[in-house]
């Protein structure tokens, strides 16, 4: 196994399932998803042994892959993962194979949907994986384009009542369409990605190692004025597709409107692409940079915590209170890092892991609350426990882990985030951390009181239980949940060989 491409087959297995699908398995609907789930299948269980065969007494990037692509610039295929990346590995894969199964009863135009999904989590990967920032950002780019197809031909159209002096604006503009949210995110990611591709020639230039090698750029010696603005580029650049406030106004109309599947990817891993390109890109080639930008991103990241949590709680459509929430919890991942200290880093990275596993899960009971009710408004739902007594369970499951109760994997997120707060030289960003995890609690709790735990709804009869395939995503992602937990080791012991020498460039040993 040691001399397999082993990086290599879990990228582009899913990439060549996507190949695979769009030639073979036309008009086969059956075809199409085996083929799915088969070759993310592959990508999981690899991901799996690559987790668990990771040296961590030796840590740094291993399993090592390099292939010369234009030499003289300096561009090669290389790839890598650390102990941070190889937890971002895991979470896609968990993500993507959960979201084929999620993606079951998909019958418009399969072949087509099944193809983009997985083209699009091998961009997902390859950000993950690549050592090289050029091979990088076009993994990048892979990763956010196909999001605009997905959304717009498999989205649906929520119910937006224009109202105030701007109503004229929203009827305009069609808000709440999903050829709107499609339009909006691909804008706002691509705005953003000009930022990241300057932020990467501008290293690549000032390095004069005429490479575009993170090991090699992590060995050169940036003049502070070139680290201040070009770690600035970064936070912008990737901070849009981890929905900064002000630029995250695309995140919940994107969400909102995409199909189930597509959800889970864009809250539970895109959404990590833009956070882990903040940490690993700006954090480990800019160190003086991110030092004294620090207090920005850990200010950001505290409005973005309360603006999320309390936009969640204004919220009547079920997708909307979790694309909120979504936001809300990226705050938490961005001040983690802010802190520039070991628990907080860690508490940054692991709730880049037990967010997105959580919001995976949010994303696919909605979509079968959605599927079975035809209706997202949660005033109008209730008492859905007594006759999916399943999915009930499954959405307690994953709102106690958001508003942090202990035996969860968002429990040990927090707390570490916490703890770093409080030991980070900005100990007030603490108090709207802990008013963020309150309010979460408000309101995840009466979205599942009032739709799974109140009085019957008289608007929906003969509602029933996920069944078959449907079952697999919600057991795989209540699971992952608890077991990381209970047993936080399991990812932490990986995460710290990642985050140690990462703290030690910016603040010393």
């Amino acid at each position: 196994m040691t001399r397999l491409p082993v990086l290599s087959l879990i990228t582009w297995a899913p990439f060549v399932g996507a190949l695979l699908i769009m030639f073979t398995a036309r008009h086969r609907p059956r075809a199409v998803r085996l083929i799915a789930a088969v070759t993310t299948g592959l990508s999981t269980v690899l991901s799996v042994w690559v987790y668990a065969a990771y040296d961590r007494e030796a840590a740094g990037f291993q399993f090592y892959e390099k292939l010369a692509l234009v030499p003289p610039l300096g561009i090669s295929y290389e790839l890598g993962v650390d102990g941070m990346s190889l937890l971002m590995v895991l979470l896609t894969s968990v993500i993507i194979f959960a979201g084929v199964f999620a993606s079951w009863t998909v019958a418009v135009r399969s072949q087509e949907f099944y193809a983009l999904l997985l083209a699009l989590v091998t961009g997902v990967y390859g950000v993950f994986v690549s050592l090289d920032l050029f091979v990088l950002f076009l993994f990048y780019e892979l990763a956010v384009l196909p999001m605009y197809l997905l959304i717009g031909i498999w989205g649906s159209t929520g119910e937006v009542r224009p109202r105030g002096i701007f109503a004229w604006a929203y009827r305009e503009t069609g808000v709440g369409t999903k050829e709107y949210a499609a339009m909006k995110l691909t804008l706002y990611l691509l705005f953003g990605s000009a930022f990241i591709l300057v932020g990467v020639f501008a290293l690549y230039f000032s390095a004069g190692s005429a490479s575009f090698s993170f090991l090699d750029l992590e060995a050169a010696a940036f003049p502070p004025a070139v680290q201040r603005w070009v770690f600035l580029a970064f936070y912008v650049g990737f901070g849009i597709l981890a929905g900064i406030w002000p630029l995250h106004t695309w995140s919940p109309d994107g969400h909102a409107s995409a199909p189930t599947a597509v959800s889970m990817l864009h809250a539970g891993v895109l959404m990590k692409l833009g956070a882990y390109g903040v940490v690993r890109v700006g954090l480990g080639l800019l160190p003086d940079g991110a030092a004294e930008l620090a207090w920005l991103v850990g200010t950001i990241g505290c409005v973005n915590v309360v603006y999320g949590a309390l936009s969640a709680m204004a919220q009547t459509d079920l997708k909307y209170v979790i694309a909120y929430s979504s936001v809300s919890h990226m705050g938490l991942v961005m001040l983690g890092a802010a802190t520039l200290t070991e628990a907080g880093l860690n508490g940054s990275v692991f709730q880049m892991f037990a967010h997105g596993i959580m919001t995976g899960l949010f994303f696919a009971l909605v979509g079968l609350v959605y599927e079975k009710a035809h209706s997202r408004e949660i005033r109008r739902m209730g008492g859905f426990g007594r006759v999916m007594p399943g999915v009930a369970t499954a959405f307690t499951v994953a709102s106690l882990s958001s508003l942090g109760l202990p035996a969860t994997a968002g429990f040990v997120a927090e707390l570490l985030t916490f703890m770093g707060a409080w030991r980070s030289d900005h100990v007030w960003w603490l108090f709207p951390a802990v008013a963020g995890t309150f309010l979460t609690a408000v309101y995840v709790l009466r979205v599942a009181k009032q739709i799974f735990w109140g009085p019957p709804s008289p608007h929906f009869h003969h509602l029933e239980d996920a069944r078959g395939p449907e079952w697999v995503a919600l057991v795989i992602l209540t699971a992952v949940l608890v077991l990381f937990g209970m047993v936080p080791g399991l990812a932490l012991a990986l995460v710290d060989t990642a985050t140690v020498p990462l703290l030690s460039r910016i603040v010393g040993p």
